[in-house]
């Protein structure tokens, strides 16, 4: 089960390293990884994690980057906004459609890894993780294939596959569904306001008084996952 600090990404009790894979995840989550790398490979496709656990602190620096303008903000079509035309509220929505908000995002959990295949690039290529590469003319087609045919055998899905909103879609985003859905259960708005309440993200009390909005919009508004999910106590 979940505490609250697991939940929130303020604590690392629920992960572990997984030297096979150069990652950190839940431990419940690491079998069916390592068996979907090896079902990747069997067809020639090099299963890279690029991504996955994600603590609070480290959220919460990508947030207060993009917040201060020290990172570059990116419109829903992925061209690039100018900071300071932007009133606090477009900000905030500015960053929540690429960026978690930390306390809430799904790598806090170690369930939710971003994927891509080395063996489709240049061992020098460096992936961008925008939705081009993924598509039909973009060097990670066959994996984005492979994984809708092949992911919910090993209990994963794409929770930002369709635009419903919030996040923008993220092909390349997977989630360990026994473990991540139970999580989403768990984190209400109560146990996420108590994260945010004591931290020093930027635009802290901008985002509290939205926080009802931000949770319907932008974490809990996914795809369902379409996979049998096991009776597990939590």
């Amino acid at each position: 089960m979940f505490n609250s600090l697991e939940l929130t990404g303020r604590c690392s009790t629920h992960v572990r390293e997984v030297p096979e894979l150069g990652c950190i995840l839940h431990a419940e989550a690491v079998p069916q990884a390592l068996a979907l790398r090896a079902a990747a490979r069997a067809v020639g496709i090099e299963l890279a994690i690029v991504s996955s656990f994600r603590d609070f602190d480290r959220q919460m620096a990508l947030w207060n980057a993009k917040y201060s303008g020290a990172r570059q903000l990116l419109d829903r079509d992925g061209r690039a906004l100018t900071h300071a035309l932007l009133s606090e509220n477009a900000l905030i929505d500015a960053i929540l459609i690429w960026s978690a908000l930390p306390g809430a995002s799904r790598h806090h959990w170690g369930t939710d890894l971003d994927v891509i295949d080395r063996a489709a690039v240049a061992p020098d290529y460096r992936p961008q993780l925008v939705p081009a590469e993924f598509g039909s003319n973009g060097p990670f087609a066959r994996l984005d294939a492979w994984l809708a045919a092949n992911m919910a055998k090993f209990g994963f899905f794409r929770p930002y596959s369709t635009d419903r909103g919030g996040v923008q879609p993220e092909p390349w985003h997977l989630s360990f569904a026994p473990v991540a859905e139970p999580a989403l259960a768990a984190l209400t708005p109560q146990v996420l306001s108590a994260a945010l309440a004591a931290s020093a993200l930027h635009g802290r009390e901008a985002v509290l008084a939205r926080l009802p909005e931000i949770y319907t919009r932008y974490v809990t508004a996914i795809d369902p996952p379409r996979v049998n999910l096991p009776p597990r106590p939590f």
